[in-house]
């Protein structure tokens, strides 16, 4: 595993393990595979509703604690500066550890500075090690980052070739925040990944098509955080440090033809706004 310097002078993997839609058994299952073969950064959320079955893993997995970075998000509902204190404590509760590896705001809404201001404070307590932000764009950090003490180390936007937001990576580049790739691969969007660019790359490097989309985004520069419960598909997804693509390969990659969001932010934050407030967030599997 291959790792990106962040701007506090920690190192994050390339490929980490998403756990999106995965719940209990099933998610502490997929998490020992994905430990077994290698992945040692596993993202979660509070809004994932599995914090509990992601703490059992990791305990069930017998890896040092020190080896293993994790990263949840606190959800806009928990973003007034007391709600995130608590939320901060609660996340650690729920997961059984002592300290969270890297903590994010999951979308830009609500009061996004006094959430921020709580995960500085839960760095300076020990409780963070690391925080960022996730689906924030321009416009949203050129609000925040005047006010913060810690940098936000990466910013979790959703990138794939079919949906490469470019001038975003390029501006939190500029900035040096990492951009992180969540639906690296467009949510195994089978139009991608039959496309006869990728197609061609994967036989050039007798590599799945999904291996040459993830290997894209290393070279680009955006750590990826592919999650699958399928054993063949944890394996297949790091696999991808014994190639390189051309020059030819990634720029013809980075030129497909652009899709539409997998998960639009309005309708993403409409939909789990109302999950989440009916469920009592520390009912968790």
């Amino acid at each position: 595993m291959q790792t990106f310097l962040l701007n506090s002078g920690e190192k994050l993997p390339q490929v980490g393990f998403g756990t999106f839609n995965l719940k209990g058994e099933v998610c502490e299952t997929a998490l020992l595979r994905a430990f077994e073969v290698g992945y040692r950064l596993i993202d979660t959320a509070n809004v994932y509703m599995n914090e509990r079955a992601v703490g059992r893993g990791i305990a069930r997995s017998g890896i040092p604690r020190e080896e293993i970075l994790v990263t949840s998000k606190l959800w806009p509902i928990q973003f007034p500066y007391k709600k995130a204190t608590r939320a901060i404590d609660e996340t650690l509760s729920r997961l059984g550890l002592d300290y969270i590896d890297l903590m994010l705001l999951h979308k830009p809404y609500g009061d996004v500075k006094g959430a921020y201001h709580a995960l500085e404070e839960a760095v300076e307590n020990g409780k963070v090690r690391m925080i960022g932000v996730s689906n924030f764009i321009e416009e949203d950090l050129e609000k925040l980052l005047p006010a913060c003490t810690h940098k936000p180390v990466l910013d979790q936007i959703e990138i794939s070739p079919c949906f490469y937001r470019k001038s975003l990576c390029d501006y939190l580049i500029s900035r040096n925040i990492l951009p992180q790739s969540w639906c690296p691969l467009g949510s195994g969007d089978k139009k991608l990944l039959s496309d006869p660019v990728v197609a061609e790359a994967a036989n050039n490097h007798h590599k799945t098509p999904a291996q040459i989309v993830l290997r894209w985004h290393l070279e680009c520069g955006y750590l990826a955080i592919p999650g699958t419960k399928s054993p063949t598909h944890v394996r297949e997804n790091i696999d991808i440090f014994d190639f390189s693509l051309t020059d030819s390969e990634r720029e013809a990659l980075s030129n497909l033809p652009r899709g539409k969001s997998v998960f639009p932010m309005k309708r993403g934050i409409e939909r789990y706004a109302v999950y989440f407030q009916r469920m009592n967030y520390n009912r968790q599997t």
